[in-house]
């Protein structure tokens, strides 16, 4: 369980931050694009709280059946969405074996290739830095000046 927990203090290191910034959107900015092409605000909440959570999913399961789920309905409350989304995360990573990080997982019908569990796990985590790094862009442009470090120490 050594790796499972270094894996979820990595994910809590940013996952704090992006919930901070989640906290900062109101209900009224669900639908703020920063551009005509970008997803709108609330639907980039979800999709980076569904995106880990199936991830992590297909980790523990070593199957990719969550991704045939629908996950797209964006929440009445983002926040709430939010806490949800990290301790059902938690609660998976938490439980993590060595066997389940280091197994095979067929994910070519999503990403064109088999990938171990750790791989997974690491892709899932560039994927939140990736997304939170746009919504520090969102927040800002909402006008909020006061906002978190990139990471949570």
């Amino acid at each position: 369980m050594e790796r499972a927990q270094k894996y979820l203090n990595y994910f809590l290191s940013h996952r704090k931050v992006t919930n901070e910034l989640i906290k900062k959107i109101d209900e009224n900015n669900y639908d703020y694009k920063p551009t005509e092409t970008s997803m709108a605000a609330g639907k980039l909440v979800t999709h980076m709280l569904t995106s880990f959570y199936m991830f992590a999913k297909t980790v523990k399961e070593g199957s990719t059946a969550v991704f045939g789920e629908k996950f797209d309905e964006i929440a009445p409350d983002l926040s709430e969405a939010a806490e949800s989304y990290t301790e059902k995360t938690i609660e998976i990573i938490s439980s993590l074996t060595n066997d389940e990080l280091e197994r095979t997982i067929d994910m070519t019908r999503i990403f064109g290739m088999e990938l171990t569990g750790s791989q997974l796990l690491q892709l899932a985590m560039d994927h939140e830095i990736h997304h939170k790094g746009n919504l520090f862009v969102y927040v800002r442009e909402m006008g909020h000046t006061e906002l978190p470090m990139f990471v949570s120490r």
